[in-house]
């Protein structure tokens, strides 16, 4: 049993989140929304899906309880970073902008093989859904940040697409692509449960979401 904490639990993502956990009878003792807050026991882990202007609550929450944290909210500054690197060294944290299993696999070949192409061209699109407030997505700048070059990054927000993102390399001769879909937020769920079960007994520190796949 992983009693857990929800901040944006009325959201989409929340929705998906806390259906994924009931799965494994998990219990969701902890709920956050704005200022909609209700507590039925201590949380192990703590999960925020929500808004930036959440992170000071969700912070102290961590503190309060003690609870590792695991975080994919979008479109965090600098200053609310430099936040998350000092409540790890209170707590564990895992921090994504993306915790699907296929964007850190491909994350992975990026690094390891876009060296050999760097005479080629390359850009990156991302599609999602028109309600999506960060444009580029975090997903996106994690990719051009994997290449190591300043890769120009289209955005498109068009109906409910959960997430496509693809990395395009061309030369005079050929085209390359690797891409990815997410054909349901479960790709993320999903990420966040194997997040959440790995961080329970780590030592406070800050991880990504590789550090969960790679061990």
């Amino acid at each position: 049993m992983m009693d857990f904490g929800l901040v944006g639990f009325s959201g989409k993502m929340g929705k998906v989140i806390n259906e994924t956990f009931a799965e494994r009878d998990y219990r969701m003792v902890l709920k956050v929304d704005g200022s909609t807050r209700s507590v039925d026991g201590i949380p192990k882990v703590i999960i925020d899906f929500s808004r930036p202007e959440a992170l000071p609550q969700t912070i102290d929450l961590c503190v309060r309880y003690s609870s590792p944290l695991v975080i994919g909210t979008t479109g965090l500054d600098e200053d609310e970073f430099k936040k998350l690197k000092e409540l790890s060294k209170v707590v564990p944290i895992v921090q994504s902008y993306n915790f699907s299993i296929g964007i850190t696999l491909m994350i992975k070949m990026l690094e390891e093989f876009s060296s050999k192409l760097s005479d080629w061209d390359v850009e990156i699109v991302e599609t999602h859904h028109v309600h999506k407030k960060d444009s580029p997505s975090g997903t996106a700048i994690m990719l051009r940040n994997a290449i190591k070059n300043d890769v120009k990054i289209h955005s498109i927000r068009i109906g409910g697409i959960p997430g496509d993102h693809a990395v395009i390399f061309a030369n005079d001769g050929e085209v390359f692509e690797i891409s990815h879909r997410a054909i349901s937020r479960r790709a993320f769920s999903l990420g966040v449960l194997r997040a959440s079960e790995w961080i329970i007994d780590k030592k406070p520190d800050f991880y990504k979401f590789s550090d969960v796949i790679y061990g």
